[in-house]
């Protein structure tokens, strides 16, 4: 499975039909947030959908148990192959969002964001690195039985080494040469993959550049095996 998908990060639905139609043929699914999903609502993740590309929404639901085990059935009939809660929700709710889900609706826990440091957990009150808490979020995701995490490439690895069976979403995916941006905890594609990730979600460095279809593919082609020289 191509494990890359697209980051639409936008309100303007004409904007993210076009970007999704330039890299349909070179991405493995798309991402849609919370812009798109707040302008658009299931409605305009459906039209996303027809296109035949698997969907991640990532929407991070976060609330009681019962509030978000409602609104998780309530996507049910748009089936995204991925959707986000919050694991600092804590165990119930993480059990609840997983008993909602639609069979073919994998459910990933959102450990520490990738725009967060030591500094940014440290004045929420969060004791250690954010290692340390992806690692704390990460175990109790396991037990919940949800089906993976959210981290960065910096802490896949060790997640992975921990969970071999856990599905791994990684954003702030930037190929070399590509800036952060906000984000503070970013891998390239490659070690990302190398390092046990399940999925790539990757945005700017495709959607904003001159022509999306190119990046898209660029960054395919730098994943596939090279042939050997003999």
């Amino acid at each position: 499975m191509n494990p890359i998908f697209v980051a639409i990060d936008t309100a303007d639905h004409g904007q993210a039909m076009a970007i999704a139609e330039a890299v349909k043929r070179s991405a493995g699914g798309l991402k849609l947030g919370l812009e798109f999903f707040c302008a658009h609502g299931p409605a305009g993740v459906a039209t996303m959908t027809a296109l035949g590309l698997p969907i991640f929404l990532d929407l991070k639901l976060h609330d009681i148990p019962n509030t978000v085990a409602k609104a998780v059935a309530a996507l049910a009939p748009i089936a995204p192959a991925v959707l986000t809660v919050h694991a600092a929700g804590g165990r119930t709710m993480l059990e609840a969002a997983k008993r909602a889900a639609a069979a073919n609706t994998k459910i990933v826990a959102v450990t520490v964001l990738t725009s967060l440091d030591e500094g940014d957990l440290a004045d929420a009150g969060v004791t250690g690195s954010p290692a340390e808490q992806v690692r704390r979020l990460a175990d109790l995701a396991r037990a919940s039985g949800v089906d993976g995490i959210v981290c960065s490439g910096a802490e896949v690895a060790a997640a992975r080494a921990a969970w071999p069976d856990g599905y791994f979403v990684v954003p702030g995916v930037r190929p070399e040469g590509s800036g952060a941006s906000d984000q503070k905890r970013v891998v390239t594609p490659a070690r990302a993959l190398e390092d046990g990730a399940s999925m790539l979600v990757i945005g700017r460095p495709i959607t904003d550049a001159p022509n999306p279809a190119e990046a898209a593919r660029t960054i395919a082609d730098s994943l596939r095996p090279q042939p050997i020289e003999v």
